[in-house]
């Protein structure tokens, strides 16, 4: 690296290695887009690498500097036309331009940068703008889930026993919804799908078999903040005979754009008494086949080439380890739907394993098997 160049480093508070000093935040931005459109469009007239490098520098260093969660970038005023981005995605195509070790280089990276600000590509599935694709960095891309702990914010809870985490419905809806679209958990527990739902803009129907669990998931839907002004109610009956033609009808819709089901794992927790209840079914067969007629019975509503999610875990039965996932897996794609991932996710605890680990440790080390550690996120598109 000659002295130049060195120097150029320096003074852009640059690494020799070519990374930032300072740790880059992400929050949103709320930008005045006429203001940050005229600073790139200068950017684009410079003959000298360095002075493009200060004026990307520049504006990177306003970034950095915000201190509110929804900065207004360069004062915005009440007429201003704005735009709200994650900062990630500014902070990086700035970075690369900082980087650039030729004008031309330099000119690639600022017309990305402008096309992320001026135009939205998205696809029929979600949201997101992949013009601006390095914002979703929370949105996972992987088959292997590692998470410390669920997301204990708002009204979510984790006393119903059996309750999946609430970021497995929040990227479920984020990858395969978007805003105003509907999305039907057939197995709705206290509520969990619903309350991400109402966060994230999405209508939800949940079908709860035990009214009591309906009643709690419904009182802590209420307290949930709904900005979007969302539909999210939990009716309670039968997954594997509900009405759900009738039941869309009664709020205006036909069919709904995402199926979430988080059933029974089998006879590993008992929820009620109740014959209908899947955790009551009287053998393997038996389980397999009213699962299958509740897939069946909501993916009559839903709309064509749009997801399922089924999460399931796996169980031992006098010491065999019994495939449940990939059975359950089987039994879906006999109904009209193609496989699009088998996604693993960890578990580091589970309330019957409480405060029990070395136990286990020591009954894994007699019985000659693996402590289970995983459970499987089934994605199907329905055909």
């Amino acid at each position: 690296m000659s002295k130049l160049e060195r120097y150029e480093k320096e003074q852009l508070n640059i690494d020799l290695d070519g990374t930032q000093n300072r740790k880059m935040p992400d929050r949103e931005l709320i930008v005045n887009r006429p203001r940050i459109l005229e600073i790139i469009d200068a950017m684009k007239t410079y003959n000298e690498l360095s002075r493009i490098r200060r004026s990307a520098q520049e504006l990177l260093n306003q970034v950095h500097d915000a201190r509110d969660d929804h900065m207004n970038l360069f004062n915005i005023d009440s007429n201003g036309e704005t735009i709200r981005l994650r900062s990630g995605f500014l902070l990086e195509e700035l970075q690369k331009i900082i980087e650039s070790r030729t004008i031309e280089r330099c000119n690639y990276y600022i017309e990305h940068l402008q096309k992320g600000l001026l135009e939205t590509r998205t696809n029929k599935i979600n949201d997101l703008n992949l013009n601006r694709w390095r914002e979703y960095r929370d949105i996972y891309t992987d088959s292997l889930w590692i998470l410390d702990r669920r997301d204990s914010t708002g009204v979510h809870s984790a006393d119903y026993w059996g309750n999946f985490i609430p970021q497995i419905p929040r990227q479920l809806m984020m990858r395969y919804t978007k805003q105003g679209e509907w999305v039907l958990d057939a197995f709705a527990g206290c509520g969990t799908s619903l309350i991400e739902a109402q966060r994230l803009g999405r209508n939800c129907i949940g079908v709860e078999l035990q009214k009591s669990v309906a009643d709690k998931a419904r009182k802590l839907i209420s307290s949930e903040p709904n900005d979007h002004n969302v539909v999210c109610e939990v009716h309670c009956g039968d997954s594997l005979s509900v009405d759900y033609p009738s039941l869309l009808k009664e709020r205006g819709v036909s069919s709904i754009q995402l199926l979430i089901m988080h059933p029974p794992y089998f006879d590993i927790i008992k929820f009620s008494s109740d014959p209908r209840d899947l955790s009551n079914a009287r053998s393997l067969d038996s389980f397999l086949s009213m699962l299958g007629q509740a897939v069946e019975n909501a993916a009559a509503v839903l709309d064509k080439h749009r997801y399922f999610a089924l999460v399931i875990g796996d169980k031992y039965s006098r010491g065999e380890w019994i495939p449940l996932g990939f059975l359950a897996m089987d039994k879906v794609l006999k109904q009209g739907f193609t496989l699009k991932s088998i996604i693993v996710k960890n578990f580091e605890e589970t309330a019957g394993k409480r405060n029990q680990r070395e136990l286990w440790h020591y009954r894994a080390l007699v019985g000659g098997f693996y402590i289970f550690k995983h459970e499987y996120i089934l994605l199907f598109r329905k055909k």
